[in-house]
């Protein structure tokens, strides 16, 4: 293949770029404009419909409207405790003391929270915390937060790119010097030079068969970005299942119900008409934190209690009409829309969901920046705040608190370079990986092969595991892998989608790997990660594992929490928490 520039390839320069359009890349991107950083933004989604968008429930901060006794402090400890101590104590501060900042942040862009009668911005209870620190914007938190940002960066002028899928980042001698990719709809190739990169392209949770994720979103993007940049991931086998996802129609199986339908008093029964979580915990009942709700409830499914479908039953119908149009409008109009279920009349039918990536890129606690210099990662992308089990609404507060702080460092990184290293074999590296897919014409099935992957994941590494399963994953893994090297790409006059999802294939191959092997080496049940043949938690495994392909599973030290935080943690109990 030659050097040359092929004739369809644009080039573009900027000191910052930010990969990925959702909250994290588009707060991080706002940061870079407000400073006069030169940023451009690229996604593979329309900005407008990025996952953040899905976030229901709301944004945490310790603003003390409701209950004046909370502190950061406090968010701190609910969200170390909820960690199942695998959290880092660094990261939690950060965001827990930069918390009521961020809010400041979306309230000066224009963001509309739900207030008192007397102006206070409310906020409700949403899992496990001590107290009400849950901002809101009715049940669609993540929309009004998204449109917001955009808003803001449209005032702006941030150019955003948001049919730019990105394929590779160029690296010579350890530090990025820019990005390779496509557009979607034309295929014209870009080769875009820039001083940092900000990875803010969500997680892995679509290589799950039922997710909370779109179909073409979350397939791993921004780990095997990192990974064959030379950066490591940490945590990849603790992913959060969500316990409320719908099972009908198929084809959005994992579309969730927000946990604001429990927040609000829905009540879980399973196939019997029994009231489960009176035996799981008697005492939050359905307030109890996720990974205990969708443990619960695929339990009872598992013990031959669900419904015919393979599901239990998420009860409303018995609040007030009033109650579910304006406190949980989204959840009414999707049922509607997607079942023709009325909710104030019906239950729904629900199970677990895999959701959330709790684990991701490996960062620094103090500005996320990873083992390649230049290259910072945030969001879903990244990893240390949420250890095994992440507390609801912490997800969307974080993207404003780390989205700020890595638009400065990132800022101040350009900045401060003297000059930059170019390599013309990474670019070449770059474009001969695109020409070998365009001219790929084997016999396998892109769409095919993802779906071996959803399911090999969701039979060996869904809400409980064990060694057996793991091992048969990993050998499946390894039979589509090869496979891998024969597939078809067929671009067509609609577009470049089959070349997009070979590189998601390409991820999901990857995040599914790291997520298997992470899973095999933490024998023991924590938080989210279940492993029947390993039912008690390991004091010997409160460690992270840190995954590279060189490298394998490698154990990371944890730093101790500070003894003020520590104080206001109560004892995180595994009493009936696997019941297989």
């Amino acid at each position: 293949m030659s050097n040359e520039n092929p004739a369809t390839e644009r080039g573009l320069s900027t000191s910052v770029l930010v990969i990925g359009t959702g909250g994290s890349g588009l707060r991080a991107a706002i940061e870079l404009a407000e400073r006069g950083t030169d940023v451009l933004a690229v996604g593979k989604r329309p900005k407008r419909d990025a996952h953040t968008s899905l976030a229901a429930g709301g944004i945490n901060a310790a603003l003390a409207t409701m209950d004046a006794e909370d502190s950061w402090q406090q968010h701190a400890a609910d969200t170390l405790k909820e960690s199942y101590l695998l959290a880092d104590p660094r990261i939690v501060q950060t965001v827990t003391e930069g918390a009521a900042r961020g809010i400041e942040d979306l309230e000066r862009y224009g963001m509309p929270f739900a207030r008192e009668d007397d102006g206070r911005i409310s906020q409700r209870f949403f899992g496990a915390h001590k107290y009400r620190r849950t901002a809101f914007a009715g049940d669609y938190t993540g929309l009004e937060i998204q449109r917001t940002l955009v808003n803001r960066a449209a005032q702006l002028a941030v150019p955003i790119l948001d049919t730019v899928y990105i394929t590779r980042l160029l690296v010579a001698d350890g530090a990025v010097f820019g990005a390779y990719g496509f557009d979607l709809n034309d295929g014209t190739r870009y080769l875009i030079h820039a001083d940092a990169i900000i990875l803010a392209a969500g997680g892995h949770n679509r290589i799950w068969r039922r997710t909370s994720s779109r179909r073409d979103e979350n397939t791993g993007d921004s780990f095997r970005l990192a990974v064959e940049a030379g950066a490591r991931l940490r945590d990849p086998e603790l992913v959060q299942f969500h316990p409320s996802g719908i099972i009908d129609p198929p084809d959005a199986a994992g579309t969730l119900v927000s946990e604001a339908a429990r927040g609000e008093g829905g009540i879980l029964r399973n196939a019997l008409g029994e009231r489960f979580m009176a035996k799981y915990d008697p005492e939050r009942m359905e307030l109890s934190t996720r990974d205990r709700v969708a443990l619960a409830c695929y339990t009872e499914i598992k013990e031959g209690r669900g419904t015919p479908n393979g599901g239990v039953w998420l009860d409303v119908s018995h609040l007030p009409r009033e109650t579910i149009m304006r406190r949980l409008p989204r959840v009414y109009q999707t049922l509607l829309e997607l079942q023709m279920l009325d909710i104030t009349k019906h239950p729904i039918e629900i199970a677990p969901t895999a959701h959330y990536s709790m684990g991701g890129v490996w960062v620094r606690p103090d500005d996320h920046g990873t083992d390649v210099a230049g290259l910072y990662a945030i969001g879903e992308a990244s990893s240390g705040l949420h250890g095994a089990n992440r507390l609801g609404g912490n997800s969307l507060i974080e993207l404003l608190v780390f989205g700020r702080i890595v638009g400065q460092a990132a800022a101040a990184y350009s900045a401060g370079l003297g000059a930059q290293q170019r390599s013309h074999e990474a670019v070449a590296q770059a474009r001969n990986e695109v020409d070998a897919l365009l001219a790929s014409d084997g016999e396998e099935n892109v769409r095919t092969l993802q779906r071996a992957i959803r399911d090999t994941m969701t039979e060996h590494a869904g809400v409980v595991r064990d060694e057996t399963g793991l091992l048969a994953g990993l050998a499946e893994l390894d039979a589509i892998e090869k496979r891998i090297a024969h597939i078809g790409v067929h671009p067509d006059i609609a577009g470049y989608q089959d070349l997009a999802h070979a590189f998601d294939l390409k991820s999901a191959a990857l995040a599914a790997r790291a997520t298997l092997e992470a899973a095999l080496e933490r024998r023991e049940t924590r938080g989210c990660h279940n492993r029947s043949d390993y039912p008690d938690l390991d004091p010997a495994l409160q460690v992270n594992l840190v995954w590279s392909p060189s490298t394998g599973v490698l154990r990371e030290g944890i730093p101790e929490i500070p003894d003020d935080i520590a104080a206001l943690m109560t004892e995180v109990s595994t009493e009936g928490k696997l019941v297989e």
